[in-house]
């Protein structure tokens, strides 16, 4: 009999172990998902975020531990679990010879829906995933970013409640990636009763698409809340001051010297600085360096959000 967890959340994962002989991957991990949100799964590449998804997708088993869709416990009862439930978490395969109407339609006759059903879903969702115009032609013809957007429509059959997305954009090039982006915000600008968990180590992708951020690191949990909180501006902000040249002693004295400045320091080959105040200062900051004639030829804001990761992530070794 399928277990049974009493919660709000679309999807609870409590302490979940994944272990390859003496290797873990995944390590005690608790996570929870809030309904209609929009979570991006975060952390570096091999820190467990692929592993776990397998796990909630029931692509792979678990060492110990628990992991509930919608109530179900999914170790238990992976089909009741995933049941309304649209994915995308391996390398989509698809039969080449077939157009996106034609695998629509063969996925939504596996998974029991009416053909008005199946015709009416097939033309919404093609328009949803930008492939209206090349829904008759071969998909074995197609990029990997139009086959990355045919996957994402074959786990909106049907119209599920949840949607698990691993590195939707792993692989894709520059365009591809920003169509996805694209249909990925309106997907979650469009859609009511909707709740997405998105693994990515991509800090532009996430801050642009979600509202919460689960960061994870060496399969253990860091942090997870609300985006404007885990980036929350505590009044100072991180700048880059890129110099001709290697900035030298002098250079960065006089930086450190200016107002509203709390640190400066060499960062490479350019300057590392801290400053304190609302965006009228950080103008003027701009203004004062150019002033020094130091050859500062460009002055740019780290995002808070890219700061406060690799702070966690530095902490977390």
């Amino acid at each position: 009999m399928a277990k049974h967890m009493s919660s709000d959340n679309p999807i609870d994962i409590v302490g979940l172990r994944k272990a390859y002989g003496d290797f873990v991957a995944v390590d005690n991990l608790n996570l929870s998902v809030k309904k209609n949100s929009f979570t991006g799964f975060l952390g570096p590449n091999g820190a467990g975020k692929s592993t776990t998804l397998k796990i909630l997708t029931h692509l792979i088993n678990a060492t110990s531990g628990e992991a509930y869709i919608n109530g179900v416990d999914v170790t238990k009862d992976p089909k009741a679990a995933l049941t309304n439930v649209g994915t995308v978490v391996e390398t989509p395969e698809f039969y080449p010879y077939l157009t996106p109407r034609e695998t629509f339609r063969y996925v939504g006759q596996i998974i029991g829906m009416t053909s008005e059903s199946i015709k009416s879903e097939t033309d919404r969702i093609l328009e949803r995933v930008k492939m209206t115009e090349w829904e008759d032609k071969r998909i074995g013809t197609f990029s990997k970013g139009m086959r990355q957007r045919i996957a994402l429509g074959q786990a909106l059959m049907n119209d599920p409640s949840v949607i698990i997305l691993d590195e939707p954009n792993s692989g894709l090039d520059p365009r591809g990636q920003a169509e996805m982006r694209e249909i990925l915000k309106n997907l979650r600008n469009e859609s009511k009763g909707l709740t997405v968990i998105m693994s990515s180590h991509i800090l532009r992708e996430v801050s642009d698409l979600c509202d919460r951020i689960a960061l994870i690191n060496h399969g253990k949990m860091i942090i997870q809340d609300d985006i404007s909180i885990i980036g929350k501006d505590d009044g100072t902000r991180r700048m880059i001051v890129r110099v001709d040249g290697i900035p030298t002693e002098d250079m960065i004295s006089k930086i450190g010297q200016l107002n509203n400045v709390v640190s400066a320091e060499r960062f490479g080959n350019d300057v590392d600085v801290t400053i304190k105040g609302d965006r009228a200062e950080h103008i003027k900051f701009f203004n004062d360096v150019s002033a020094l004639n130091i050859g500062a030829y460009g002055v740019n804001e780290e995002d808070t959000l890219e700061t406060t990761y690799l702070k966690l992530i530095k902490e977390s070794r």
